[in-house]
């Protein structure tokens, strides 16, 4: 059992990943640090954390871990904050959507990537967040991917892995780059298209929405994530996430001209392979 672990950023992930461990009597304390005092309290009576501190020095002290959970354009910062706090047997990790631009910043900080330095990134969550909105299941059955530079400590490794398996996720260690790429397709890219969506919309018609049925729901749906996430998750991974969109635009040119020219077989052809695909995915 852990003794002490400092979350910053207690919100929808922080909160779930708290919670969660608080479940399976992982770790004796959680406490929680943030700049917003209410939403520390609100995690206290909400039962996510144990104590909270609005002075970092307090709530790193005597910490055998600390998982930052705040937006990943606030990365530099915090790495700066807790720099003097901390000593080499802490381990650090993260829930950030974004891997390699948090691994530069670690080295810009530290120099070099601190050997317990255990980047993460849980692939999941809602459109809802907040403390309010923590969930300590969360996780289960979710995957986690861990993106550890070649130096960093076994042990670590081994620790941030379970307490991940703890709360029920399937854990995968992967290279930074082959994440990035993974996730600007299967993540960045669809939110990219629902923010996209509503915003063609509301440009085009303003009432559309009101006549727009459950298909448009559904496929809406994650434009209501939160906006700063998704500005900082563009920001730190514009490569990838601009390829993707690029690769869709020839994906959608594609389609365009197959209902332009009337091509019934290939649109029908290429509908069926999507939906065996998709169908596929879910029995999964």
């Amino acid at each position: 059992m852990m003794d002490r672990i400092c979350i910053i950023g207690v919100g929808l992930i922080g909160g779930s990943f708290a919670a969660g461990l608080k479940q399976s009597n992982r770790v004796k304390t959680i406490v929680g640090f943030g700049r917003n005092e209410a939403n520390l309290i609100k995690a206290k009576s909400l039962n996510v954390i144990d104590e909270y501190s609005l002075d970092i020095a307090s709530a790193l002290k005597d910490a055998d871990m600390i998982l930052i959970a705040t937006p990943v354009d606030s990365f530099g910062a915090v790495l700066e904050m807790i720099k003097p706090h901390i000593n080499e047997s802490v381990i650090i990790s993260d829930v950030g959507s974004t891997k390699g631009s948090v691994i530069e910043i670690a080295k810009q900080v530290f120099g070099k990537v601190p050997t317990r330095f255990i980047p993460a990134h849980p692939i999941a969550g809602k459109e809802k967040s907040g403390v309010e909105a923590s969930d300590g299941t969360l996780f289960d059955n979710k995957r986690v991917v861990l993106t550890p530079e070649e130096n960093a400590d076994e042990k670590a490794i081994e620790y941030v892995s379970g307490l991940w398996t703890t709360l029920g996720a399937k854990v995968e260690i992967m290279t930074h780059k082959k994440h990035d790429d993974l996730l600007a397709m299967t993540s960045h890219l669809p939110h990219m298209l629902a923010f996209g969506l509503m915003d063609y919309l509301v440009e085009s018609n303003p009432d559309a929405c009101d006549y727009a049925a459950g298909g448009f729901k559904d496929f809406s749906r994650i434009a209501s994530s939160d906006a700063t996430m998704w500005r900082d998750i563009c920001l730190n991974n514009s490569a990838d996430i601009v390829k993707h969109i690029q690769g869709y635009q020839q994906a959608l040119n594609k389609l365009s001209d197959l209902v332009k020219n009337k091509e019934s077989e290939a649109l029908h052809k290429l509908f069926s392979e999507a939906k065996s695909a998709r169908d596929n995915w879910i029995k999964d």
